[in-house]
């Protein structure tokens, strides 16, 4: 590999798999700024707009709630296939999904997944007729993160900054939340 990582004096890649991956989906996933990606195979440029995930499961399963008139919905009846885009730290924390998207109306999780800063767009709360819940079913992802937390990492980059040499904290690597069958 040509990079940087060729200079690491400890190993920075972890492919992460099942419930490993999950975890890891949910904790990067989890008060992250997400870049909703969608028309990823329809031969038109993509369209990207900011989308706050209300939950992930512990499938891996990552829910939001969109306008059933939206662009995206429509857009996603058209191409299921996403990409999802979050980052919520300047330097780790970042995260990187493809998925299949569903749209429906279900009424229990729309309820389930509801937050009250959502009457913002729903104004009529989370009854609100144009309401629809967003399900993405991981296929496949990457992330990059830090080892230690974010002032470990600090630590080891102003020294490694300081004495010249690589002391970087990351970590990355695949992710498959679903474990193949053999």
């Amino acid at each position: 590999m040509n990079s940087i990582n060729q200079n690491q004096p400890e190993d920075n890649f972890k492919n992460l798999e099942g419930v490993e991956a999950v975890k890891k989906i949910r904790e990067l996933a989890d008060k992250a700024t997400c870049f909703f990606c969608s028309n990823i195979k329809t031969g038109l440029p993509f369209s990207t707009r900011p989308m706050a995930v209300q939950t992930v499961d512990e499938e891996g399963t990552l829910w939001f709630l969109s306008a059933n008139d939206s662009g995206l919905n429509s857009e996603l009846a058209k191409d299921s296939f996403v990409q999802l885009l979050f980052q919520r730290s300047a330097h780790s924390d970042f995260l990187n999904i493809y998925g299949i998207a569903s749209v429906s109306q279900d009424k229990e999780k729309i309820k389930e997944v509801w937050e009250p800063i959502m009457k913002t767009w729903f104004t009529e709360g989370e009854d609100d007729p144009r309401i629809s819940v967003i399900k993405i079913e991981p296929t496949e992802g990457y992330y990059w993160d830090n080892k230690h937390g974010n002032a470990v990492a600090f630590i080891k980059m102003a020294v490694g900054a300081v004495i010249g040499k690589t002391l970087d904290d990351s970590i990355e690597g695949k992710l498959e939340p679903v474990a193949d069958e053999k």
